[in-house]
C-alpha cells in the first residue's frame, strides 16, 4: 500500500510541474450536452481557451473529427509549437455508454488509459465546451476547451461558457487563450 501511495506522490508530482490542473478533491459531475449529435459534431474546431496542459502547449491548435467507423470518430489534434514547428496527434473518441453520446472516452496511443471527453455545450455550428477529469486517489486531473468553428468567438459567449465550468465547481482561474491569429497560423501546414 505505501509503494502505491509513493507511486500516485510521484506520478503528481511529475503532472503538477507538466502544468496540469491537478487539486485534491472528486471530479464534479457537470451535466452533459442533451441529444448529443455526434454526426453534427464532426469537422474542424478551433482551441480558443483552455486549460493548460502538457499535451498541449502550442498554438493555432485545431481539433478535427472525423466517422473513423460506427460508434467511433476519429480525432486528429493539430497545433503550432516553439519555432513554428507543427504538431499533430491522431486517436478516437467513443461513448463509454451509448445511452449517454456526449459522455465519449478518446485515447491516443495504443496501450494507455481513455480519457473522458464530455460534450457540456455544443450548438454544432459555433461553440463546443469539453470537460474532462480524472480522479487519482484523493486528487484530481482536470482540463477544459472552448472551441468554436471560427478562430474567434465573441467575449460574451466565453463569459457564457466559462460561467457553465464555473456553476459545476470547475476552476477556470488558470485558463489560457489560445492564439489563432492568421498571421501566426499561416505557417502551418495542412498536412500536420
Amino acid at each position: 500500500m505505501q509503494a502505491l501511495q509513493v507511486l500516485s506522490l510521484t506520478l503528481l508530482s511529475v503532472l503538477a510541474a507538466n502544468a496540469q490542473n491537478i487539486r485534491p478533491g472528486k471530479c464534479p459531475q457537470p451535466p452533459v450536452q442533451a441529444d448529443f449529435d455526434v454526426d453534427k459534431y464532426l469537422g474542424k474546431w478551433y482551441g480558443i481557451k483552455k486549460i493548460p496542459n502538457s499535451f498541449q502547449k502550442g498554438e493555432c491548435s485545431t481539433a478535427t473529427y472525423s466517422q473513423k467507423s460506427p460508434g467511433v470518430v476519429g480525432v486528429l489534434n493539430r497545433e503550432l509549437r516553439a519555432e513554428n514547428i507543427a504538431s499533430s496527434t491522431t486517436g478516437y473518441a467513443k461513448p463509454k455508454d451509448s445511452s449517454e453520446p456526449a459522455k465519449l472516452e478518446v485515447t491516443f496511443s495504443e496501450g494507455s488509459p481513455p480519457s473522458p471527453y464530455w460534450v457540456l455545450s455544443s450548438d454544432y455550428e459555433g461553440h463546443s465546451l469539453v470537460y474532462s477529469c480524472t480522479e487519482i486517489d484523493a486528487y484530481i486531473k482536470e482540463f477544459a476547451w472552448i472551441m468554436s468553428r471560427k478562430n474567434t468567438l465573441s467575449e460574451e459567449k466565453l463569459e457564457e461558457l466559462q460561467d457553465v465550468l464555473t456553476s459545476n465547481g470547475i476552476n477556470i482561474d488558470g485558463m489560457t487563450l489560445t492564439k489563432q491569429n492568421q498571421e501566426l497560423c499561416a505557417v502551418m501546414p495542412e498536412w500536420a
